[in-house]
């Protein structure tokens, strides 16, 4: 399925999201999470993405005394300077709260007693926000299993949706004890995938893939273990990425910082700095081998 290019200019502010690399070490080394939206989704619909979504008011509503972290470290993790605290707490919420409700894990809640995700389930059907129910199950907000790896503007010309989000890109290792399933509202699969093979099945149109999605499975790719993730997480600040597309030869090119088009010079990862839409496709330049490297 090819996702259709959008060439409209949007001129509402960025919607502050979240969204969070789930990763595990299976039989092979470093997996991660993936989950199939709904095709009927308003955004990517059909695509495998992240879990994540949007900020919602009742996320930045949540006293800090239920996380598990102080709210300045929070904040500090996060690398982003005039970010208020309510909202830095917010997005560390809306990620916890969207890997909840769109594959059933609840992170940081490892070897956790059996029947505890249909616990919280049961609370937050009955009215209970997430972080209420956690609340009522003496459960802390365990913010301190998320750590920031990347930070996504879009640009004011996205090329994949008609909508634009700042999204905060966190990682967290899969809690033990937990199987992940997809909402059946929001999506129709749940895959563990190493990232390596998720390119692969991507280049062979086994599956969609957006370019946020791309670029960083093809970061992963060249990590091997959770352990070595995380350590690359907290190696360095959150990198920024604002993407800059341009049209080239009738073709879509979206490039990164380090690219030679790209406002920022330095580079904020090894390997390709640009995507070309072709073949109906997101490609780099050198093809899968690239992405690879």
């Amino acid at each position: 399925m090819a996702i259709p290019i959008n060439s409209d200019t949007v001129h509402t502010p960025p919607v502050p999201s979240a969204t969070v690399m789930v990763v595990r070490d299976g039989p092979g080394g470093l997996e991660v999470l993936l989950v199939r939206r709904h095709g009927n989704s308003g955004v990517l619909g059909g695509v495998h993405v992240f879990p994540g979504g949007k900020l919602d008011a009742a996320d930045q509503q949540v006293d800090a005394a239920v996380l598990d972290q102080p709210a300045h470290t929070l904040l500090q993790a996060l690398g982003e300077p005039g970010l208020d605290l309510p909202t830095a707490l917010g997005l560390h919420v809306a990620a916890l709260r969207e890997t909840f409700e769109e594959c059933g894990l609840l992170l940081g809640q490892g070897g956790a007693a059996p029947g505890l995700v249909q616990l919280v389930r049961a609370h937050t059907r009955a009215g209970a926000g997430f972080a209420v129910a956690l609340q009522q199950l003496g459960l802390p907000l365990a913010a301190s299993s998320l750590v920031p790896w990347s930070r996504w503007i879009t640009p004011r010309v996205p090329s994949v949706t008609n909508k634009r989000f700042d999204t905060r890109f966190f990682v967290a290792a899969a809690p033990q004890g937990q199987a992940a399933e997809h909402c059946t509202f929001e999506a129709t699969e749940a895959v563990w995938l190493p990232p390596r093979t998720g390119l692969e099945r991507y280049w062979a149109g086994e599956i969609d893939l957006a370019p946020p999605q791309i670029m960083t499975l093809s970061q992963f790719s060249r990590l091997g273990s959770v352990a070595q993730v995380l350590a690359a997480a907290r190696s360095r600040p959150p990198a920024l990425i604002a993407p800059e597309p341009f049209d080239e030869a009738g073709c879509r090119v979206i490039c990164y910082p380090g690219d030679p088009r790209h406002s920022v010079p330095e580079r904020v990862w090894p390997g390709p700095t640009r995507l070309i839409y072709r073949n109906q496709r997101f490609e780099a330049d050198g093809g899968l081998a690239a992405l690879l490297a």
